[in-house]
């Protein structure tokens, strides 16, 4: 039981190294690469090398402050599937995967 419970800890230990924590009105999203087809033909990514407009919210922040010093929290959450503008968000490589960070301004559209 105590080697799960140190496994458990260094295992908790890494992925809280790797976690991205989202300030103010900020939200950290995964790209969503989604095949196009063509006339039934599958193109990859790699041949349109356009930003990905379409993304998973993988965590957000507290959102921002308002005049009154209140804290207005983000109409988005963790899991909502989005569309962003295709220029607002900055791109953070955390490893071997890519994430985007964006304002909320940035997000027009929630979808399923």
């Amino acid at each position: 039981m105590l080697v799960s419970t140190l496994a458990s800890r260094v295992l908790y230990h890494k992925f809280q190294y790797f976690m991205l924590k989202p300030l103010s009105d900020h939200v950290v999203l995964e790209p969503l690469h989604e095949e196009k087809k063509k006339g039934g033909i599958i193109l990859p990514d790699t041949v349109e090398k356009q930003k990905q407009e379409k993304g998973k919210i993988i965590a957000v922040g507290p959102g921002k402050l308002d005049s009154n010093g209140k804290r207005v929290p983000l109409e988005v959450k963790k899991g909502d599937i989005v569309i962003f503008t295709k220029y607002g968000p900055n791109e953070v490589k955390v490893g071997d995967k890519e994430y985007l960070i964006a304002k909320e301004e940035d997000i027009l559209a929630i979808t399923n």
